[in-house]
């Protein structure tokens, strides 16, 4: 079978971890199985200009065009993107690029059997109006906000509404996801929960914990935060919770347009000398953070299916999260973890303190994580990817 995955959200040569979820979804897939022929289309934002004065955006004009990943072939074309205006016209100029691509793609030999897109808003939007003028079966993958917030915008719901009308088949990677497509688009086509899985070898409970915490210099109870650096993460709510927590520190990891202004709070709360900011770590970094920290804490306003919740659990870590869409589906045992129904610096210390009093055992919280391994997602995925191929074919 050959599947073309289609998405904005997939890591490159200068961004690394950017939806690297979609990624290790895919890795495992042609993993356990190997008759899978796999090429990617991973559009950026054109931007001409690659002095690091500008940040963030020059490293989209760093990108390159073409790459290979895990022996898995990466284009990357360029599409053009307008401030202001991005909302409404982003679907239409992903398109054209993406049409643009995909003619070369097959003009190189690569005749695809289905389009396997993410994320519905602009990239599944897009990705639905060319596979069905290419007369190709497509599923979308729902990851989160793209269900949860976008649809809050007029013209956005309308053009999702439509997608969901002409998919093949949609996924959401929590029920959450699934039961808000439903009510967002009641004649919807077939919808599929599949969620994420963990990779139980890579984020495992084997190291010894204090040499790890010797190593990282985690001496008092230690909270662990994964994630970019922006509002939705609660970073900021954490760092004032801390004045609430004896004996504690905070260990950031990661990197975002917040950095320098929760560096200021940490000093002005009075807690600096308890935070560490990390920065970014590359994938096979993190198992050692998940591993000698005592908690992970994810303070998200939203989240589809937090991935870094089941990495610290498979290394023994157990969480303190907020109940939000996907998250009660991952937290939902006392091994797991504690779930926290607001979202305030009083009651993300609470919710630490509860783990505490009650502190799971560090070999269960991993027979927890053991449940999520990516065998049951791969296979529900081929099973899915096969029925609609086969149901394309038959109408032929």
């Amino acid at each position: 079978m050959n599947i073309l995955t289609v998405t904005t959200l997939y890591p490159n040569a200068l961004q690394h971890r950017h939806g690297i979820f979609i990624e290790n979804r895919m890795r495992h897939l042609m993993a356990l199985h190997p008759n899978i022929n796999l090429k990617v289309v991973a559009p950026v934002p054109y931007f001409p200009f690659k002095h690091k004065v500008f940040g963030d955006y020059a490293k989209y004009a760093d990108v390159p065009l073409k790459e290979e990943r895990f022996g898995i072939e990466i284009y990357h074309p360029r599409y053009l993107v307008i401030p202001k205006l991005g909302m409404h016209l982003a679907p239409y100029l992903l398109y054209r690029c993406l049409k643009k691509c995909l003619k070369s793609v097959v003009d190189q030999g690569y005749n695809f059997d289905l389009i396997d897109a993410h994320y519905f808003y602009p990239d599944g939007v897009a990705a639905t109006k060319l596979a069905n003028e290419l007369k190709k079966p497509i599923t979308v993958t729902a990851r989160g906000s793209d269900i949860t917030m976008i649809p809050q915008f007029p013209i956005a719901r309308k053009r999702i509404k439509h997608a969901l009308q002409r998919v093949s088949a949609g996924i959401g990677v929590c029920q959450a996801l699934v039961d808000e497509m439903k009510v967002l688009q009641p004649n919807h086509k077939p919808l599929h929960t599949i969620r994420n899985g963990v990779d139980l070898e890579l984020f495992n409970n084997k190291a010894c914990r204090k040499s790890l915490r010797e190593k990282l210099n985690f001496t008092d109870f230690t909270l662990l935060m994964v994630g970019n650096l922006v509002e939705l993460k609660g970073h900021a709510l954490v760092i004032k919770a801390l004045k609430q927590l004896p004996n504690t520190q905070l260990v950031i990891v990661g990197e975002g347009e917040l950095m320098q202004n929760l560096q200021s709070l940490a000093k002005d709360e009075g807690v600096s000398e308890k935070v560490t900011f990390v920065g970014g770590l590359q994938q096979d970094q993190l198992p050692n953070y998940y591993a000698a920290a005592d908690c992970l804490l994810l303070a998200s306003s939203r989240e589809g299916w937090a991935n870094v919740l089941l990495e610290s659990m498979a290394c023994g870590t157990p969480v303190v999260a907020t109940h939000v869409w996907g998250t009660p589906e991952v937290v939902n045992s006392i091994e797991a973890g504690v779930l926290i129904k607001e979202r305030t610096a009083k009651a993300i210390a609470q919710g630490v303190k509860e783990l505490l009093i009650n502190y799971p055992n560090r070999k269960k919280t991993r027979l927890y994580a053991e449940k999520f391994s990516w065998q049951k997602t791969t296979e529900a995925l081929m099973s899915l990817f096969i029925e609609i191929t086969d149901k394309k074919i038959n109408n032929i």
